[in-house]
């Protein structure tokens, strides 16, 4: 049985990945989602490739370029402290 989408769910683009995001409401058919970095945005539920083990996969077919652009960078922050010049 497929699980439903839930509030809090963390968000992916394909499963074994880093969550980009979590769901932050349900209203209807569409999902209001925060991505790391870049803020709020709305995707239509349709957006959703399946639920399981309690995250979210969406179909990047489905998203549009700025979305995109968004989960592109909901890592940069953790890249750059990563490759800062360590204090000695």
């Amino acid at each position: 049985m497929a699980e439903s989408v839930r509030v809090d769910q963390p968000l992916f683009l394909h499963d074994g990945e880093v969550a980009f995001g979590a769901v932050r409401e349900i209203h209807g058919n569409q999902l209001k989602i925060y991505i790391e970095n870049a803020g709020d945005f709305t995707v239509p539920m349709s957006a959703v490739h399946e639920v399981h083990f309690d995250k979210v996969i969406l179909d990047g077919a489905k998203l549009d370029k700025k979305i995109h652009a968004a989960i592109g960078r909901a890592h940069a922050a953790e890249d750059d402290e990563d490759h800062a010049p360590a204090d000695e």
